[in-house]
């Protein structure tokens, strides 16, 4: 088997690049892309549970609690618990938190201009179906 010709190898090639590219240009609004994922949860609903952020972002409790308490020093987001639920924590966007969203966004114009420049129409709708199909697959597969 070539393992350098490999589908599995090349996806890991590509994301390490684009995780380098993400990281670089993220760095100008001073965020990283575990931080922009999290926000990307909260911009679709805000006031979420910790615990459901983690699950929605696909990361680890602790891993979550950690970019958590980045965007808390930020001034992004903060954490208030329910006095129905001592247990329960939800994080909601400070205004701050909503307003970094257009600055991100236009990050994530070049990012994606990037990340697509080689490839034609076609082939960036294409790509974005197999990506799609292929995370979905992944959820299922658990």
């Amino acid at each position: 088997m070539n393992i350098e010709g490999s589908a599995a190898y090349l996806l890991s090639k590509m994301t390490v690049a684009h995780r380098n590219s993400l990281e670089r240009h993220l760095r100008e609004v001073g965020l990283h892309s575990g931080q922009v994922f999290v926000l990307f949860e909260l911009w679709k609903k805000d006031g979420q549970r910790q615990i459901d952020l983690s699950e929605n972002v696909r990361l680890a409790p602790p891993t979550v609690n950690k970019i958590l308490n980045g965007l808390l020093d930020a001034g992004l987001v903060t954490r208030n618990r329910y006095e129905d639920d001592g247990r329960s924590v939800r994080i909601f966007l400070t205004d701050e938190g909503k307003e970094i969203r257009r600055d991100i966004e236009a990050v994530w114009d070049i990012i994606e201009e990037r990340t697509t420049a080689a490839l034609t129409d076609t082939e960036q709708l294409l790509f974005r179906q197999l990506l799609t199909k292929l995370i979905e697959f992944q959820d299922a597969d658990g």
